[in-house]
């Protein structure tokens, strides 16, 4: 389908391709003087893709990447195609969906005039610092970022992007980095974006990858966990009892935060919400026999595994995570009744 983007000035939005890649779009948007909120840590992925997952970026004040959205238009099991914005009766339910209701055809999405961003890298924050000054590392800018692999190490890098003119000269302890780091041992620095205090427009550092590079080192899995914040410090105890069993598949993990948003099956449903990111390495097998530990830990408190990432949760233990499930049920059976979107992941996901 052709790619396009329409921008409306006189409602600060954009009708963009659902299939369009989110690097295109942050570049047009950038050339007309406009911008998103927020953008994911990988600028390769599509609208469609990352808005049906509930996919993020991060920041205290930032919501999910669909909660920029204002209107779907669907193509259903019919063949019609349907368009819902936001107020109508269906839409908190159509828009992080998984295709399940329909494929995504064309997205409406918020802007904010185009804006400036720095990023810095401060290195060694301690797991103390982390535990006693939480909100404060959350909130220390625009867009935060810590990266650890749940060892005594603790946090070795946090990323900082911020619209202010200045950096901290020290995160609790923590100092600025001075040369470029990957937060991936060994990986080139070529690939991500631009650190060290200098500014840019905002769709060149609120990612971590540059657009033109392989984002990460390519050959991975990634799973994904959204906390309850108020139970994000008992996560990362659950996670940190992990360590050695985690050592052998994981390349890193990052925390970041983000704003509650009323999408029924976006991962911050009704609650300010803390992820627990993991970059696996690329050993199916492996990941796979450590995620039923990692699960039987976060799980009862409240996580919410990532759409989009790997996870072995079902219907029985999936379900209780959301107030909105049974609601989201009875939309898909009168949008879809006959069960034309539906897989062996739905079935198990959803029965």
């Amino acid at each position: 389908m052709p790619a396009e983007i329409f921008v409306d000035a006189s409602t600060a939005s954009v009708s963009v391709s659902a299939g369009l890649r989110y690097a295109e779009l942050a570049s047009e948007l950038h050339r007309q003087g406009w911008a998103l909120e927020a953008m994911a840590s990988l600028p390769h992925i599509s609208a469609a893709g990352a808005i049906s997952t509930g996919t993020h970026g991060s920041g205290d004040a930032t919501g999910t990447l669909s909660s920029a959205v204002r209107a779907v238009e669907l193509v259903g099991p019919d063949g019609e195609l349907r368009r819902l914005e936001r107020g109508d009766v269906d839409f908190d339910g159509s828009v992080v969906a998984v295709g399940a209701l329909g494929i995504l055809a064309r997205i409406t999405l918020d802007l904010v005039p185009t804006y400036n961003i720095h990023q810095d890298i401060y290195l060694d924050l301690r797991w103390d610092s982390v535990y006693g000054n939480f909100d404060a590392l959350t909130s220390a800018a625009y867009s935060v970022s810590m990266f650890t692999r749940w060892n005594e190490a603790g946090v070795y890098q946090a990323w900082l992007k911020a619209k202010s003119d200045t950096a901290p000269s020290d995160l609790f302890g923590a100092q600025p980095g001075t040369e470029t780091q990957h937060m991936l041992d060994g990986a080139a620095v070529e690939g991500v974006t631009q650190q060290l205090g200098v500014p840019g427009p905002w769709h060149e550092r609120l990612p971590h990858f540059r657009a033109s590079h392989n984002p990460s080192r390519g050959d991975e899995l990634q799973s994904e966990y959204f906390l309850p914040r108020e139970n994000a410090l008992e996560g990362m105890d659950a996670m940190r009892s992990l360590a050695s069993q985690m050592a052998g598949v994981i390349q890193t993990s990052e925390i970041r935060s983000m704003r509650s948003d009323d999408l029924w099956l976006s991962g911050a449903y009704g609650r300010d919400t803390v992820a627990f990111h993991f970059t696996w390495v690329g050993d199916t097998d492996a990941v796979y026999a450590l995620l039923p530990a990692m699960e039987e830990l976060l799980l009862p408190l409240g996580a919410r595994p990532h759409w989009g990432k790997c996870f072995v949760a079902e219907r029985e233990s999936l379900a209780p995570l959301y107030s909105r499930w049974d609601d989201f049920m009875v939309l898909r059976s009168r949008i879809d009744p006959e069960a034309k979107f539906a897989n062996a992941w739905t079935q198990r996901v959803f029965g």
